[in-house]
Parts: C-alpha cells; sequence; structure tokens
C-alpha cells in the first residue's frame, strides 16, 4: 500500500494486485468487532492509510494469487473466488490474467515458521498468526483455555487479540532466554512507539504468565483432540491443561516470487540496495521478505520503493532506513532458535504435513533434492512452504530451486481458460 501509493503521487500508473479479498495485508486483516476490542476498520493508521491509497488513483485488482513469471516484464496471476453482495466468499469459473509491467515492487510478506514435535498436527494446534487470522474471521474461542508458545513478538500481540476475542490465555512460552532478550529491549528506547506498544500489551496481558527460555515439548490429545501442552525450561518438564495453542516460531521472509523473477536471495532473503532495488533492474522489493523488520520498517520500505520506482529521491528517508535496519538486525538476534528445539520431533513425527513424511524418513538424507527424490518431502501443496524452512534447521537444507506454479491451479482452468491480458502503461 505504502508502495503504491508513493509511486502513484509521482503521476506514475500503479496496479495494486492483492491475494486478498481486501488490502490491509496481515497486520491491518480486516475482523469483526467485540465489546471488549475495536475491529481493525477502526484503527486510525489503517483508515490513514487506505484513504491515502484511494486518493492517489491507484487500480486495485483483489483477490488475485501471481503464479508464474513465463518471461521478463510478465506475470500470470488467477483468481479462484470473489465475494457476492453480501461478502460471503463464492467459487465461480477461475479467472486467469496476465499483466505486463515496465516496473515491479514485491511486497509478499512472510509467513510463520513452524517447528515439527510430537502432537503438532493434532485437531486443536495452529500456528499464532494463522489461529489470529481465524479468530477474526469468526472462529469461536469464548471461554477456551489457549496456550500461546514458540518464539518472536508476534506471541505477545497475538496473546493480547485472543483474550480480547474471549479467550482465556493460559500462558506465553517464549523459547528465548531473558539475557537474550535484554539488549534488544533495552534498544527500544529509540523507537518510543514501539515501547508504548509493548506497554499496551504487557498491560492488557498483566494476569498472563509469560515465561522466558520455555518452549513446546509436546501436544497431548484425550480422543483425537488436543487436551494439554507438555512444556520445559530446560531445568523441569509440566503440563499445561488447554483446548488451543497457538505456537509459531517467528517469522519467514515469502522469497518465492522475487527467485523465480532472478532476484538474488542471500541469508533467506532478497538482497536490496538502499532504494529497495534488487538484483534485477527493474524490480524493488519492500518489507518482510527483504528481512523481518516489522510493520514501520515495512512501510517506509514501501515508500523508498515506490519513489526510487519512479526516479524519485529518497535520500530524506534513508537515515531512517538505517535505524530500521538496526531493529531488524537485534529482533533477529533476540529471538534466535535455541539448539533444544532440534530434538524435539520423534522418529514418527511428520516433517512434511503434505505428504505424512516423517523424521525418521528424513534422517540420512543428503540434502533437498534427495529428500523429494526419495520421500517427496516438499512436493505437496504447500510446496515446501511449511517444511521447508523446518527442515532447514533441522539439518540445514537449502532449497535448490523454485519453479511454477508458484501455488496450486487447477489444470482444468489453465486447458480451458483464455488469459486476459492487462498492460500497465506508460511508467508504471
Amino acid at each position: 500500500m505504502a508502495a503504491a501509493t508513493a509511486a502513484a503521487n509521482s503521476a506514475a500508473n500503479v496496479l495494486l494486485l492483492d491475494e486478498n479479498p481486501a488490502v490491509g495485508g496481515q497486520v491491518w486483516r480486516t475482523g469483526r468487532a467485540t465489546s471488549r476490542y475495536r475491529s481493525v476498520d477502526g484503527d486510525r493508521a489503517r483508515s490513514l492509510a487506505i484513504g491515502r491509497l484511494q486518493a492517489s488513483g491507484v487500480k486495485l485488482l483483489l483477490g488475485y494469487t501471481i503464479y508464474d513469471a513465463p518471461k521478463a516484464g510478465e506475470l500470470r496471476a488467477i483468481c479462484e473466488t470473489t465475494n457476492d453482495a453480501s461478502g460471503n466468499s463464492v467459487s465461480p469459473a477461475p479467472t486467469l490474467i496476465s499483466l505486463r509491467y515496465k516496473k515491479l515492487i514485491l511486497a509478499t510478506g512472510a509467513r510463520e515458521r513452524f517447528l515439527p514435535f510430537p502432537g503438532w498436527t493434532l485437531p486443536g494446534v495452529f500456528g499464532a498468526g494463522g489461529l489470529q487470522a481465524m479468530v477474526k474471521g469468526g472462529f469461536e474461542i469464548e471461554g477456551k483455555r489457549i496456550v500461546v508458545a514458540g518464539s518472536g513478538p508476534l506471541l505477545i500481540a497475538v496473546a493480547e487479540h485472543l483474550r480480547c476475542y474471549g479467550g482465556k490465555v493460559v500462558c506465553v512460552a517464549e523459547q528465548a532466554s531473558i539475557s537474550q532478550m535484554l539488549p534488544f529491549i533495552a534498544g527500544l528506547w529509540s523507537h518510543p512507539g514501539k515501547v508504548v506498544q509493548g506497554i499496551r500489551y504487557i498491560s492488557a496481558l498483566s494476569s498472563v504468565p509469560y515465561r522466558f527460555a520455555c518452549w513446546t515439548v509436546a501436544a497431548n490429545a484425550n480422543k483425537g483432540v488436543l487436551s494439554s501442552v507438555r512444556l520445559t525450561n530446560g531445568k523441569r518438564t509440566w503440563e499445561e491443561a488447554c483446548d488451543l495453542l497457538a505456537c509459531g516460531f517467528h517469522l519467514v521472509p515469502n522469497t518465492e516470487l522475487a527467485s523465480l523473477l532472478g532476484c538474488v536471495i542471500e541469508g533467506g532473503r532478497v538482497r536490496v540496495n538502499e532504494n529497495q532495488q534488487t538484483s534485477v533492474s527493474n524490480i524493488y522489493c519492500a518489507g518482510e521478505l527483504t528481512g523481518i523488520g516489522g510493520v514501520d520498517a515495512a512501510r517506509l520500505q514501501g515508500e523508498i520503493a515506490g519513489l526510487a520506482s519512479v526516479g524519485k529521491s529518497t535520500s530524506y528517508k534513508q537515515w531512517r532506513r538505517v535505524k530500521e535496519k538496526k531493529f531488524a538486525e537485534r529482533l533477529s538476534s533476540a529471538f534466535q532458535l535455541r539448539a533444544e528445539l532440534r530434538s524435539l520431533a520423534k522418529p514418527d513425527t511428520l516433517v512434511c504435513r503434505c505428504e505424512d513424511v516423517s523424521y525418521a524418513a528424513l534422517e540420512g538424507r543428503s540434502g533437498w533434492r534427495d529428500a523429494k527424490l526419495q520421500t517427496r518431502c516438499g512436493m505437496g501443496p504447500c510446496q515446501g512452504r511449511i517444511c521447508g524452512a523446518a527442515t532447514e534447521f533441522l539439518f540445514g537444507w537449502k532449497e535448490s530451486s523454485v519453479r511454477p506454479p508458484l501455488t496450486p491451479v487447477p489444470i482444468a482452468a489453465l486447458i480451458s481458460r483464455p488469459f486476459q491480458s492487462m498492460d500497465i502503461k506508460e511508467n508504471s
């Protein structure tokens, strides 16, 4: 949104394509209101950003997902669902479009990192951000006991949201130690907005135990449904009775599209210069796919990318960029995963959920390609987005290649549906 607005305000012809049915991304996802929590529709920052976007004249294309980039300057996307007059999701015949562009800004964000442990596939076990998104969409948690566990600043934000929607948060378990976190906490003085936000979350969760150096060992079931979570601090292990577990181990940049387009990936993120330009001269990247830094960094990078893409100066924004980059580096260090998490999976624990591949089946494999050939790990519908990050942490494997389609596409749609071509003309 920030990139599109900045470029359009500089007289560029801009199309904003978003796979969601409404703009706002993961942070400003539309949600239902409760008696204790405002819907994000009322969030002032979101409202201001959407107002600026609408005033800029940007053309919106919502509900489309990019799945291929057949040649330079062209993308292909599919839309499989739309909303009817009542706002309900419907599934008409898929629509395929071919987009031709001169400049491209990618803001594909990040996804949660999941690590396998016994019971992580049980009904009732969710990703932390995934559960938050489902609750905003209508999933009821009123009165349910919830353990929030894993790593990253997302945990405390999720816990506060779940509490506001009526969930009974039993505890928050952060795998990072307090000593590991102290340098990050001490450095927050230069980001007063984040301090205020943190204080608000802590105040709202004052009655909820927040445990550092604590992590999930296993999820236990009663009649096939989650009933408790086994936690440890490395010295003792105990059970926490719960109905739901929200568990995620920080975030992983979504670099697949950038990789398919030929952009250089370094350290799991897209390499960009001070103007957010990638190794491909007409492609820019902004937000989490260049490194996990939060919403403020993402919006700033979007503005820089939007301005740079139309030849405008970004020098007056560079000091803030450096500041946010240092914050991202401290964030990464603070929530670095502990080695003990590598030993959570048992031989029969599934690592690849799509293809039912166990930890034992992956031990001894020489790498990602060998694992695919021998076990089909990473070849299911998620195409390695879940197990890829897990196997990188567990075994040190790196994804060797990215191939289209980036997301599952019905063969019938590819065979029978004609492409609708769209040209984003002039300096776009």
